[in-house]
This record gives structure tokens, C-alpha cells and sequence, in this order.
């Protein structure tokens, strides 16, 4: 159930001329009334004889009990109370129950001397409460952060209906939008409302940038117009943003302040995350990126390897004590890190992949406070995806895409697993249904590449999957049978041959794969395996075919008393 308290109002007719009337955009039917202050109010939709200015005056009487200079301006209240979608349709006795349970909670009627309201429902779904903001005793009602009373009184709703129970959110979710601007977005063709285009593309500016140049860059290169609020110092104070075609009534942009957008994009949140330069890399880091011409920038596929790693470095800070401040900036700049992989995303995986960082930005705020240090490596990792453009969604770039998706996926995982342990119920479930995205995604890119590794798999000689599927045994003989019974085992099998041939123990990496991140949440223990090894002895992310004549070299090089114990262990198990 979600209450909705809105903007106060000047004039109680307009508000019930727009209830009982036909609607502008929903179907008002049968609009009548299922409760008031004094259960007598007149209803002009089943009482012939009744007008809305009746109910108007009614309603309004009270404010003649103060003096016309201490009469509020706007003494409108108006509360819409919608069942969740799926919900039973409630008789209108239960929604009059509801409207009274409504405005005692939310300090407009208390007691027997509150405020005069009426509750109108012209819709199986919903209904509205005006409210005159005089009690009866001419005083003003205390009715401070009435919103969040009606959403606490929602929950004990729910409860106690047998409702849908709607996730109690903390105040950190960003303002959504209204229904003048969805109807407007609707009437335009717009998938989305401006607000929430401006702020997806203010994200996406935000993702691994170092300097407020660098951000305001971004901004005017996405498109958008851009306004800044400086001090007579000359110190920035702040900006606004507006979508080129987004006009008033008078022709003018409709300009969206950074903090209407989401809270953690007002410019004093921005330049926390800023003073931590993600460009402080090391010489590794340049001597890696040496070929790229650009500090810190590399290509499409090295950019995703590296965004692998980085995911994998920063997940044991959702699970263990390195402190909530550290885990906040680490889910944070996980958010960057899919706001920048959409953005540089394959036809293929794209659009999953923007639905999942459009999910997760829910889950990446909440009222702990992130240190912003913490998450240099993820951050540093977005700069290098936008930095390295965008993904052909083949070949190593299409492999490292799906590499850096089974990464993230779980980073994801561990994010709705810290905000379930601090009871943040909507980050939790916005984090888990970034991962259903991120699923989508992953069997998208990795399909081709993973293919041919199967295929590869499945023509290694017999004595080279033996000894494979021995090590499997003898190093993880917990989820060796799954292991060997799943689709993916074939991709293993090459990928153990490649580390093989690259001069590494296999028993060693798989026993590093396997033991320092859980696998419980993956659907392919296998295809888990493929790509933390495939990360961890630093191999292409795709995997090249290879002439036969390799193949046999391989078999050829294991000791002679391997293969004589394997022949053992097939003449056992016959």
C-alpha cells in the first residue's frame, strides 16, 4: 500500500471538482465518499441533492475561526492512499477504516477537535483525503513529516489486511517523478520522464570522473544544458540541468537541481566522491596502460579485465570487518562501474545491462555514510570502461563483457546480502533485481564465447579430460560431481588445458577459484570457474582454438605415472 502525500493546495473546489470528475488521465468511476470527520459530510456523487461547493463549505468552515491574516495560504491537504498491484479489491468500508487510520497518523485529525476531511474513491484501487489544515479549535494541526507517518501506518496496514507488503524505505531514494511529468512524457513519446533521463545521464557523467571539469564536461557532451549557481567569490555552489526539448508553459527548460535528482548527486556528495582521484594509479597501472596513449585509459577488453578485478578485489569488504563506510563506497562504485559498462555495452547485453544500474542505483544509497577512498580501484575502473569506448560484443571484448558481468554479479549479490543484514529493505531488493539483470546479461555475452570453449573441451583427448577431471576431484571434492555434470564442465576443461600450457599448477588456481568467494548464488559453478581462472593466470578472456597437434602435447607432457594411475582409476571404476 503506498500513501502519497502531495503539494498543499489553495482551493478545496478545485481538488474535488478534479475527484468527483471524469479524470484527466485514469477513468474516475462512481466517484463517492467512504468516510469524513463526522461520517454526515454531503456526497455529491450519491446524493442527488448535494453539490461540491456543500462539501466545500463544509470542509472549509474552520478557517473563519482565525483571522483572515492568520489564515494559511495554502490549506489544502491532500493524501492518496493505492493498493499494490495484485492486491484484493477492498470494500468501501475497509477503505473508510484506512482513511481514518490515515489522518490520525498523520496528526491532521487526532482527536475529536482535528481537522475536517472527507475521503473520496473513484477507483477499485485508491483513494484520496482532502483535508482543511484548521482543527476545529482554530488552532493549526502539527501534521511535520506527515508522509513519512502515512508510510509507517501503510506497513501496519498491510499487515494487518493480509496486503502486499511494500519494502519500508529510509529517505534516501530519489524524489520520483510526478504525474503531471509522466502524463507529459507519455504525451510526448518518452519512455522516460526528463527527471529520470537527467538523471540517469548525470550518473553516467559522475562514473569514475576525477575533476568537477571533468563532470560539467561530461554533462555538456551528453547533451545537456547546464547551469551553474556561483558565490560573489566565485566558489561553484552548485548546478542545475534541463533536457534541450523539456519546456514550460512559457517556453523556458525545466531545470532539475542535482539533488532533486537523487540525493547523492547534489555537487557537495559529487565532490566527496571527486576528492578521491581515481587518475592515482600506480606504475604497474602506467606501465600496463603505456600503449594507450592516455593515462589510466586503455581498451574495450583490457578495460573489462580490469573491472574483473577490481570487482573481485572489493567484494570481501561486503563480507567482512573492514566497516560499513568502506562497504557503502565499495556499492557505490559498483554503481559507476554498471552505469559505465551500460554506457559502453554491446547491442547485445545492452539493454539488460542498463535495466540492472537503473535497479542498483536504488541500492548504492543509504544513510551510511561511504568512504570514498576505499573505492579508488572500482572507480578507477569506470574511468577506464568510458575512457575505453565501446564493446563490439565479439571476440575478447565480447568474452571480457562476460567476464566483468559474472564478477559483478557478485558484488551484487554481496551488496543485497550487507543491506538485508542492515535492514535496508528497498536497497536490498532493488540490489536483487540488478542481479536478475545482470543473469540476463551474462547468458547474452557469454554465449559465443563460452561455446567455443565447449567445443574446444569436447575434443581434448580422453587422457587430457581424465587428468582434468582428477585434479577437479582431488582439489574441490565437494563440488566435483557437480562440476562434472554440468554443461559449462567442457569450457573447464579447455580453460585448465590453457593454464596448463601457460606453465601454471591447475590444482593451485582452482583451489585460489574456488575457495576465496562463495558459489552458492551461481547458477554455472562451472562458468564461475572459467572466468575467475581465466582472470587469475591472466589468459585471454576468449579462447582461441588450438590445432590438435597442441593438444596431444599436452597429454603428452604428463608423467608417465599419471597416466598410469588414471588408467587405474578408469579400470576401478568400470
Amino acid at each position: 500500500m503506498i500513501p502519497r502525500v502531495h503539494k498543499q493546495g489553495k482551493r478545496t473546489l478545485g481538488l474535488l471538482s478534479y475527484l468527483y470528475g471524469p479524470g484527466t488521465h485514469e477513468e474516475h468511476t462512481d466517484p463517492h465518499l467512504v468516510a469524513s470527520f463526522d461520517g454526515l459530510a454531503p456526497d455529491p456523487g450519491r446524493d442527488p441533492h448535494a453539490t461540491l461547493k456543500d462539501l466545500q463549505q463544509l470542509l472549509d468552515q474552520p478557517l473563519g475561526l482565525r483571522p483572515k491574516s492568520q489564515r494559511p495560504d495554502e490549506h489544502v491537504w491532500h493524501c492518496s492512499v493505492r493498493a499494490a498491484p495484485g492486491d484484493r479489491v477492498l470494500s468501501d468500508e475497509e477503505w473508510g477504516d484506512i482513511a481514518r487510520r490515515m489522518v490520525v497518523a498523520t496528526g491532521i485529525a487526532p482527536d475529536e477537535a482535528g481537522c475536517r476531511w472527507a475521503a473520496v474513491r473513484h477507483a477499485d484501487d485508491h483513494i484520496h483525503i482532502v483535508a482543511t489544515l484548521v482543527r476545529e479549535d482554530g488552532r493549526r494541526p502539527r501534521h511535520h513529516r506527515s508522509g513519512q507517518k502515512a508510510q509507517a501506518e501503510c506497513r501496519l496496514i498491510e499487515a494487518e489486511y493480509g496486503l502486499h507488503r511494500v519494502s519500508p524505505g529510509d529517505g534516501t531514494a530519489a524524489k520520483r517523478s510526478t504525474s503531471a511529468e509522466r502524463r507529459k512524457a507519455e504525451r510526448q513519446g518518452r519512455q522516460q520522464t526528463p527527471r529520470e533521463e537527467l538523471r540517469e545521464s548525470v550518473r553516467r557523467a559522475v562514473a569514475g570522473a576525477s575533476t568537477e571539469a571533468e563532470f560539467f564536461d561530461r554533462l555538456a557532451s551528453a547533451g545537456l544544458l547546464v547551469r551553474t549557481r556561483v558565490a560573489p567569490s566565485g566558489d561553484l555552489l552548485g548546478y542545475t540541468v534541463a533536457l534541450p526539448g523539456d519546456r514550460n508553459g512559457k517556453g523556458e527548460p525545466v531545470w532539475f537541481s542535482g539533488a532533486k535528482l537523487a540525493p547523492d548527486l547534489s555537487l557537495p556528495r559529487i565532490r566527496e566522491r571527486l576528492a578521491q582521484d581515481p587518475e592515482q594509479i600506480t606504475d604497474t597501472d602506467n606501465e600496463r596502460n603505456a600503449d594507450s596513449g592516455k593515462r589510466g585509459t586503455v581498451g574495450p577488453a583490457q578495460a573489462r579485465r580490469n573491472a574483473a578485478t577490481a570487482a573481485w578485489d572489493a567484494t570481501p569488504d561486503l563480507d567482512t570487518n573492514a566497516g560499513d563506510g568502506a562497504a557503502s563506497a565499495q556499492i557505490a562504485a559498483a554503481g559507476e562501474v554498471l552505469d559505465a559498462l551500460a554506457k559502453t555495452s554491446a547491442a547485445a547485453t545492452r539493454h539488460e545491462l542498463r535495466e540492472a544500474a537503473r535497479a542498483f542505483e536504488r541500492a548504492s544509497r543509504s544513510h551510511v555514510r561511504a568512504q570514498h577512498r576505499q573505492s579508488r580501484a572500482l572507480r578507477r575502473a569506470a574511468r577506464e570502461l568510458i575512457y575505453g569506448g565501446p564493446a563490439l560484443g565479439r571476440g575478447e571484448d565480447g568474452a571480457g563483457t562476460a567476464m566483468v558481468i559474472d564478477t559483478l554479479l557478485f558484488i551484487v549479490v554481496a551488496a543485497a546480502r550487507w543491506h538485508s543484514e542492515h535492514q535496508h529493505a528497498q536497497q536490498a531488493a532493488a540490489a536483487r533485481q540488478a542481479a536478475e539483470h545482470l543473469r540476463a546479461a551474462y547468458r547474452a555475452a557469454s554465449a559465443t564465447p563460452m561455446a567455443a570453449m565447449r567445443e574446444r573441451g569436447r575434443r581434448l583427448p580422453a587422457a587430457a579430460r581424465s587428468q582434468h577431471a582428477s585434479t577437479v576431484r582431488t582439489t574441490l571434492p565437494a563440488l566435483a560431481e557437480r562440476l562434472l555434470a554440468e554443461r559449462g564442465w567442457d569450457a573447464l576443461a579447455a580453460t585448465l588445458t590453457d593454464i596448463e600450457q601457460a606453465g601454471h599448477d591447475t590444482g593451485t588456481l582452482l583451489s585460489q577459484a574456488a575457495g576465496r568467494r562463495e558459489l552458492d548464488s551461481a547458477e554455472s559453478v562451472s562458468d564461475v570457474l572459467v572466468w575467475r581462472l581465466r582472470r587469475l593466470a591472466d589468459l585471454p578472456a576468449d579462447s582461441p582454438a588450438q590445432p590438435a597437434s597442441a593438444l596431444r602435447a599436452t597429454a603428452s607432457r604428463q608423467p608417465a605415472a599419471q597416466q598410469h594411475g588414471r588408467q587405474e582409476q578408469r579400470r576401478h571404476r568400470s
